[in-house]
């Protein structure tokens, strides 16, 4: 059993150095005296720790998911796995990894997010170590699938952090500010892989296994639960009429499975999804066999693709706030018509260009992860923070199952039909999506009472 964070007393600190008290004990609010402003000083410290520690923890979650994408090119060659057999192993992941976040996001709502997220980055990490000293298809299968489950145990608790920490009149702009956490994981790993690669495919899971377990431990030392845990008082702005009602089954109904719009966005989450994965998981493939370029360069190009993403995240989370008054699938209209336009420059590029198809991948991301990071936000803002990680987990579950497209689908259908049956499909899944997200237009900002 890890030993309970110490908590000391309070150092007085610039406000620079206050970033800084993410690395720091934070003291708790119940040692404050009644005085307002200390007790504002003491929840903005909190809040930049829980934002920035959660960062870290879910981008090093990444870390222990996406680093098959740049092993498979090779172990495709060196282990003879077809296309359709390793988009087979990204399915079963993808699914499992959904119905997960599903599934632990009912518990998210209720459990202590350090415990939960620490939890499930130790056993992903084990799972990358068992996964990188197998050697039958059946094993990476098995151990990538059972992978996908405890990935599910990320999210969840980060959701119930943001919306407890967070109001809602700021959740669209600090959600897209945490979602950099996808593209610097996703980033800062397939750089990383794409020269542990070329030494041995095996290092591309035990390095990041390792990195993930000393992580873990940050966590269980870094992050709180709620602002009650330590004293501090509920958020402004987010108390509503089930605040004092017990019943946690009611407000799931009422708020999450009742509401049209929820449902609306989780579908449109699976073609958002099918989108950013195939460009994610395939696209060191895709560069390799159809522009020839190396592996280590083609990792950079998809790195570049997940920060351009972080960029379009975090202007789309401002521009709902200050432009959509909250309204964030307005916002993910706009988005999704030119991801498709994107996506059809990237694919009709003949240009043997690494420049050129770096740039069109890049604003393929920069478009992709605006909705990618929006979807959250309306559902947790319409769920409320009684139910933001159950309402995110259904999103989730949708969002998921797209790898049954990204996948094995995207997979078989390259193989048998070639790279461009491909990117004709990836067209239409993102028009369904932009479809979808016009007839959530009327979605309300948040599901609090006014």
């Amino acid at each position: 059993m890890l030993p309970e964070p110490t908590i000391a007393k309070p150092v007085a600190t610039p406000a620079l150095a206050g970033w800084l008290n993410i690395f720091r004990p934070v003291p708790a609010a119940a040692a404050l005296t009644a005085d307002s402003t200390a007790i504002q000083q003491q929840y903005r410290i909190w809040q930049r720790r829980v934002l920035i520690s959660s960062i870290i923890g879910y981008a090093v979650f990444y870390f222990v998911r996406k680093n098959l994408s740049i092993a498979m090119p090779v172990m495709e060659k060196e282990l003879g796995i077809s296309k359709a057999g390793l988009g087979l192993f990204l399915t079963l992941h993808g699914v499992l990894y959904g119905v997960s976040k599903f599934a632990n996001g009912f518990l998210g709502d209720r459990a202590n997010a350090r415990a939960f997220m620490t939890t499930g980055l130790v056993c992903s990490a084990v799972l990358n170590l068992c996964f990188g000293f197998s050697s039958t298809v059946i094993a990476f299968g098995l151990f990538w699938m059972l992978n996908g489950w405890f990935q599910g145990m990320g999210f969840p608790p980060c959701a119930r952090l943001l919306t407890h920490w967070f109001p809602p009149k700021q959740l669209a702009t600090k959600l897209s500010i945490w979602n950099m956490s996808h593209s610097i994981g996703a980033g800062v790993i397939v750089v990383l892989c794409g020269y542990l690669v070329t030494i041995n495919w095996r290092l591309c899971f035990l390095v990041p296994a390792a990195i993930a377990l000393v992580c873990a431990f940050f966590l269980w030392f870094r992050l709180p639960d709620t602002p009650a845990s330590v004293g501090l008082p509920e958020v402004e702005g987010t108390q509503t009429s089930h605040e004092t009602q017990p019943n946690f089954r009611a407000v799931l109904v009422e708020k999450v499975f009742r509401n049209k719009y929820i449902w609306l966005v989780s579908v449109a989450n699976f073609f958002v999804y099918t989108i950013r994965y195939v460009l994610l998981d395939w696209g060191a493939t895709f560069l390799t066999q159809t522009r020839h370029i190396a592996i280590s360069h083609a990792g950079w190009m998809v790195a570049g693709y997940e920060m351009s993403g972080l960029v379009g995240a975090l202007l789309a989370g401002w521009m709902t706030d200050r432009f959509f008054g909250g309204r964030a699938a307005r916002a993910c209209v706009f988005y999704m018509a030119l991801s498709g336009l994107s996506i059809v420059l990237f694919w009709k590029n003949r240009i043997p260009s690494e420049l050129l198809n770096t740039g069109l991948l890049c604003l393929a991301g920069f478009f992709i992860y605006g909705p990618q990071c929006l979807v959250a936000v309306i559902a947790a803002n319409l769920a409320t923070k009684r139910a933001a990680a159950s309402a995110v987990g259904l999103t989730g579950l949708f969002g998921y199952a797209s790898t049954v497209l990204s996948g094995v689908g995207l997979g078989a259908l390259v193989q048998h039909g070639g790279w461009d049956a491909g990117f004709a499909s990836l067209l239409l899944v993102a028009v369904i999506a932009m479809i979808l997200f016009v007839l959530a237009w009327s979605a309300k900002p948040h599901g609090y009472a006014t």
